[in-house]
């Protein structure tokens, strides 16, 4: 079917080195909190990218020796002989679907602190540790080059012989020393690796030119390079050093893997950055240098785009790692012109929220993602219906389209209640605030899906009661009734309302619904949430010409999307746009004259004058039809369920997760969904020979 939907040219098998794709769908190397520490997990996820068609799936940076220990972040490892069983898992499940295997070698360099292994932190030059410890890391001498050499030859032999297909050499995302050695701010060497760029290049290219020798021919050689450091005369650049790079390398390595640094400009959200293909202006010219094949990344979700990039001479190979984590069946349904089935990224970053903190990868459209191992989940593999027929679910929030389309693919009859005048829920009023319409994908791709199904009764405008729920004779009931902020200031920092009289308060329901605050006066918009709603509401009322003033306890704006890789662009979005920010200061009361804050360390307050209140501080769980039925009619039921925020207020990856799971576990054996809770991978007790 691919010839006949116009992408054919993306199944096209290419040539790299001694291997060949069957595809261009290339899964560039990810992190995803599993790693070393779960290795299985790891491999049943990258083996889920290869049933879906990519035709080469890369593991995450992979750690070859102790002087780039990474802990507590769960990367791979590759420091000796017995870390190749676990990495062979991740091969045997790519090669069983037809796919090669690849893996990006590191040496974090400065940006690995040793917390475990207290090895020295290596750079090209003294310079204190990247992260806030107070540590530095030492200027390399020459017998510490020789060994980084034959730490790399070491590793590139060892991962030979675990399986894979694509061996990297590692200079992006300003995370290695090959890139370290290249830049001068962190390379103020006078020997024959500093200086020029030629010096500056001379690592990089004896890793290169030892990773082919020890490869023998066997495997690829892949060069990962950030061409753009996105800083403009202060830092490397695409048109001048970037492109003299590939240049000076172009016939060396098999395949070039060029995208843009750091790892927050590689990984831009849509909330930022929301075209997608954006990285192509600074990687376009690589094709003019080198024959060898090209792959670069953009968060490509459209095969149009994809079409053409291959068509115009751009790329041979599509990169992604966030499209591959949304739908790992991208390349498949592409394949059979399934187009409309596609779950398009949309670039939230919740996927690297958790490898920021050191757990299982996770995403917001897809809620299988990193439970393939733990749980089996498939992506696009669901159980059948048990005995029972009917389900009713109540509310098309995130949850409860999820959960309804999980029913329905089971062969239930589902009938799908929603008291507003439109599905969606906060996934589709959430879109309606500056930065986040990509995040409507996540309703479009549910509703597409239901729309399609004739089991599937839907209606809007259908507020239900207690009496009419029990009316219905539906015994399986699941109420995704959602959760709605509160006007009162109870948040983080206070548990109990606060006092607050003759000044008007607004949330961020309002806002999703366009009830503005008042032209009249400053708005003080208080964020004890911290997450990133305090922020996006802020740049909303900022653009639609209010006067903010944002107001948290925290000492930084919107404190979680540091974890997304946004924080700064947030704060700095904020600045730019007027906004006054008060951090390290909470909200103790207001009246008609404005709001009394306190320092969140001493306690002084101070008094601030505004006009209305913005509360962004907590949310409620709308309960109340739950109670009635669990109160007036349990005996009629044999499943009433709350999911999603009515549940537990959360993000929306945490409401699809929770609809989904409750979809799955439907008729299940509860002893087997208590089990999945606490299936995880064991630590050997053996010595490993005492080293």
């Amino acid at each position: 079917m691919s010839g006949a939907n116009g992408y054919s040219v993306l199944f096209e098998p290419v040539k790299i080195g001694p291997v060949t794709t069957r595809n261009r769908f290339y899964q560039v190397p990810h992190c995803n909190g599993l790693g070393h520490v779960r290795p299985q997990a790891e491999a049943a996820m990258r083996g889920m990218k290869a049933e879906g068609g990519w035709g080469v799936v890369c593991t995450q940076e992979t750690e070859i020796h102790p002087t780039s220990d990474l802990g507590p972040y769960a990367e791979n490892r590759i420091w000796d002989e017995h870390d190749i069983p676990a990495l062979r898992l991740m091969t045997q499940a790519v090669h069983e679907h037809g796919s090669l295997a690849g893996i990006q070698l590191a040496h974090n360099g400065y940006h690995a602190p040793n917390h475990l292994t207290r090895a020295p932190v290596l750079a090209p030059s003294d310079m204190p540790i990247e992260s806030a410890y107070p540590k530095q890391a030492r200027a390399m001498d020459k017998q510490d080059i020789r060994d980084l050499r034959q730490w790399h030859r070491a590793a590139a032999r060892r991962a030979r012989e675990a399986g894979f297909d694509i061996v990297y050499v590692y200079a992006g995302h300003n995370m290695t020393l090959p890139q370290h050695f290249l830049l001068p701010q962190y390379n103020d060497r006078s020997d024959e690796y500093g200086g020029s760029l030629e010096n500056r290049l001379r690592l990089t290219r004896e890793l290169l030119e030892e990773t082919r020798e020890e490869l023998d021919g066997h495997c690829a050689v892949a060069f990962r390079f950030a061409v753009d450091q996105m800083m403009g005369p202060d830092g490397m650049q695409a048109a001048e050093e970037g492109r003299a790079v590939v240049e000076m390398l172009a016939e060396l390595p098999d395949l070039w893997d060029v995208n843009v640094s750091d790892w927050s400009n590689d990984s831009q959200t849509t909330r930022f950055q929301p075209q997608d293909g954006f990285q192509v202006p600074y990687i376009e010219f690589v094709k003019q240098v080198t024959s060898k094949p090209v792959v670069g990344v953009g968060r490509f979700t459209s095969p149009d785009l994809m079409t053409s990039l291959v068509n115009k001479g751009v790329l041979d190979l599509i990169g992604a790692a966030r499209p591959s984590i949304a739908d790992p069946f991208l390349p498949s349904k592409i394949e059979a012109g399934r187009i409309e089935e596609i779950r398009e990224c949309i670039g939230c970053n919740i996927c690297v929220s958790a490898d920021t903190l050191g757990v299982p990868i996770r995403c917001t459209q897809n809620p299988t993602m990193g439970e393939e191992w733990r749980r089996k989940w498939h992506p696009e593999k669901i159980a059948a219906k048990g005995r029972e027929e009917a389900a009713l679910v109540v509310g098309s929030g995130p949850a409860g389209l999820e959960c309804a389309m999980q029913l329905a693919k089971r062969g239930y009859d589902v009938t799908l209640a929603e008291a507003r005048p439109e599905f969606g829920g906060r996934a589709l009023r959430e879109s309606r605030l500056k930065g986040l319409s990509a995040w409507k994908r996540v309703t479009d791709n549910q509703l597409w899906d239901l729309q399609q199904r004739g089991n599937v009764q839907m209606f809007t405008d259908s507020p239900m009661t207690a009496e009419e729920v029990a009316g219905l004779e539906i015994p399986n009931v699941f109420l995704a009734t959602g959760a709605t902020w509160h006007r009162d200031g109870r948040g983080r920092s206070s548990l109990a309302p606060l006092p607050i009289e003759g000044l008007p308060a607004f949330t961020p329901d309002d806002i999703m619904v366009n009830d503005l605050p008042p032209e009249d006066g400053p708005v003080l918009l208080y964020d004890d949430d911290q997450g990133y709603m305090g922020g996006v509401v802020a740049d909303h009322l900022a653009e639609a010409g209010r006067k903010v003033i944002l107001v948290t306890p925290g000492a930084i704006v919107s404190a979680f999307t540091d974890l997304t890789l946004e924080q700064s662009r947030v704060q700095t979005a904020l600045i730019e746009a007027g906004v006054e920010i008060i951090p390290l200061h909470s909200l103790q009361s207001a009246d008609a004259s404005g709001a009394t804050l306190a320092c969140t360390y001493t306690g002084r307050s101070r008094h601030i004058p505004c006009a209305s209140l913005m509360m962004v501080t907590s949310r409620a769980r709308d309960t109340e039809l739950f109670d009635a039925l669990h109160d007036g009619y349990a005996g009629r039921f044999t499943t009433l369920e709350l999911l999603g925020d009515a549940a537990q207020p959360g993000l929306i990856a945490d409401a699809v997760y929770a609809g989904h799971m409750a979809a799955r576990n439907f008729e299940c054996d509860p002893a087997q969904t208590d089990a999945d809770w606490f299936r995880r991978e064991l630590i050997s007790l053996d010595d490993m020979g005492g080293k």
